[in-house]
């Protein structure tokens, strides 16, 4: 599949059930990485816009790209009013901004889709000088409880491509021909998701590894699911646990 569509009949469940981002991440972009409200930020791989609408509450003009038809429609439904958001259907590779045009780029559970080497020289040419690019994702841990154990194998066993899209290989040393210098700089926010058992299954599908209706795994995988929301769910709920990984720097 054309990793650019991949997302296509998941977007009702990305935007519902998808976790947002710790405002700890958020302070610390608008500290030490140098966000500002006057900044102008490049949102590559926006998706339905959860990252952007957290930059546009601290003030920021954001310029979402988002090459996914079905995504980018969703992002504009909820703030194509907002005066200072914009929405293009450019990619990482070739976002159509002209050349020097925005003083920060964030890419939010993105980056791993993208043509690196392609993506790197455009990065290079729409910032500004001394522009950062941030690289964030919310990493599920897979062990430490019961549940996140369970949660694990079940993707293992039942995922179509679970191994093989993840950003689990995503390091600082992957990413260092990417930055400039020394490679990017790392720090980590923990988060966590509270979800019933309806929030659990739409987590679930969300993610493109999920198999839909119709695919022979899907049924087991969902049998399977309601089992280990029952054996692991404490007063109704399981928390999906995160380490919010933010990788920062100069490109």
């Amino acid at each position: 599949m054309n990793n650019k569509e991949r997302f296509t009949d998941r977007v009702d469940t990305y935007v519902k059930y998808r976790p947002s981002y710790p405002q700890k991440a958020l302070d610390f972009l608008y500290g030490k990485v140098g966000f500002s409200d006057r900044s102008i930020i490049a949102d590559i791989g926006a998706g339905t816009g959860i990252f952007s609408g957290l930059l546009l509450d601290r003030g920021s003009r954001v310029v979402a790209l988002e090459p996914n038809e079905a995504m980018r429609e969703a992002a504009i439904k909820q703030y194509a009013s907002h005066p200072r958001y914009a929405s293009c259907p450019g990619s990482a590779e070739r976002t159509g901004l002209s050349e020097e045009s925005v003083h920060h780029i964030v890419c939010a559970q993105s980056f791993h889709w993208f043509d690196r080497p392609a993506a790197r020289e455009e990065f290079r040419r729409i910032l500004k000088p001394d522009g950062r690019v941030a690289l964030i994702w919310n990493s599920r841990r897979t062990a430490g409880t019961p549940f996140l154990e369970q949660f694990e194998q079940l993707l293992l066993r039942y995922g179509t491509d679970y191994e093989k899209v993840g950003h689990k290989n995503i390091t600082r040393q992957t990413l260092s021909e990417f930055f400039s210098d020394d490679g990017p700089a790392l720090e980590v926010f923990a988060s966590e998701q509270r979800l019933d058992e309806e929030g659990l299954k739409g987590r679930l599908l969300s993610s493109s590894y999920c198999p839909l209706p119709g695919h022979p795994n899907y049924e087991p995988m969902m049998e399977r699911l309601s089992v280990i929301f029952k054996q692991c769910a404490v007063d109704g709920l399981v928390t999906m646990t995160y380490d919010t990984e933010l990788y920062w720097g100069t490109v």
